[in-house]
């Protein structure tokens, strides 16, 4: 009897880190995808993968709702020639996910390439299966606490002459 009553144990404990790992697979999935989405201005994907009561925060502490996001998602990208993300960080508790990074960007201003690096924390609860973010909200980060280029997970560089 004790050998059943552990072998359930384990068997649960088999499938309950087997879900887990799965919903991590999604979620670096969907991080990939809403990357991807806002450097392709992809308005219709990333609608598909955020929550009917999404709200961003920005780094000014400004909130915005779902649709004037995705209005303003359209053009989002221009105007960038460089993007990653980096420094992945996924936890997940229960139906609620944290989904942390941290994104180096180049833009071109008078002719002069300007850098700086953000990171976001995306917010994703879990419903009928599925994973939407609910919210992302996204700081400024001082140079001494940049990630290294060795924690980039993905990059898009456009520059002339990459570097």
């Amino acid at each position: 009897m004790k050998k059943i009553i552990c072998s359930s144990i384990i068997a649960v404990g088999a499938l309950q880190a087997s879900a887990q790992e799965t919903d991590m697979q999604a979620l670096k999935r969907l991080n990939a995808t809403f990357i991807h989405n806002f450097v392709t201005n992809d308005t219709a994907s990333h609608s598909a993968i955020i929550h009917a009561d999404f709200i961003r925060i920005s780094s000014e502490g400004e909130f915005m709702g779902r649709k004037e996001y995705l209005e303003g998602w359209a053009t989002g990208f221009n105007g960038f020639i460089y993007w990653d993300y980096r420094k992945e960080d996924i936890k997940i508790v229960g139906t609620m996910a944290l989904v942390r990074s941290q994104n180096k960007y180049v833009f071109e201003k008078d002719g002069k390439e300007m850098e700086g690096v953000v990171m976001y924390t995306d917010t994703y609860i879990k419903e009928n299966g599925e994973w939407k973010c609910i919210q992302a909200q996204i700081g400024k980060v001082a140079p001494q606490f940049a990630a290294g280029d060795e924690t980039i997970v993905r990059k898009y560089d456009f520059r002339k002459n990459k570097k």
